[in-house]
């Protein structure tokens, strides 16, 4: 398989994973363990906002395209592909904690949202209240 080809798969693999870490939690409201594959996903997205980190998938679509004969890109995936419509010019290390930490509280809403959608549509689900008001097993 040519490395370009690969460095096309694996940019859009980083763009699926970003809106995973996004809107990951709507997906439980089809499949009752999604949260288990959305919260560390989540976490690494937050963590690296966080802390300034480079998600590993930059330098390796980078390596893949320089394999193909391009020269790659300076900076990170966001910073090309997303820069426009996600950061500000000028982004700062307090611009980015506030990316963060906004990804973590829009996370934190839907996780409520759904949550209470969950409980509505199943209200007498193991752990929740029986018609009697008693807690259920």
């Amino acid at each position: 398989m040519p490395f370009g080809l690969l460095a096309d798969l694996v940019l859009i693999l980083h763009f699926a994973f970003i809106a995973f870490t996004v809107l990951g939690a709507l997906a439980w409201l089809r499949w009752r363990y999604a949260p288990l594959l959305h919260l560390p996903a989540l976490a690494w997205g937050v963590g690296i906002e966080l802390l300034g980190g480079t998600c590993p998938l930059t330098p390796l679509e980078n390596a893949l395209r320089r394999a193909a004969g391009d020269p790659g890109y300076a900076g990170g995936f966001i910073e090309r592909y997303l820069g426009a419509l996600i950061y500000p010019a000028g982004l700062t290390p307090a611009t980015q904690w506030l990316l963060g930490l906004g990804l973590l509280l829009v996370n934190v809403a839907l996780y409520a949202w759904v949550g209470r959608r969950r409980r509505a549509r199943h209200p007498f689900a193991r752990g929740s209240v029986t018609r009697e008001g008693e807690a259920a097993e």
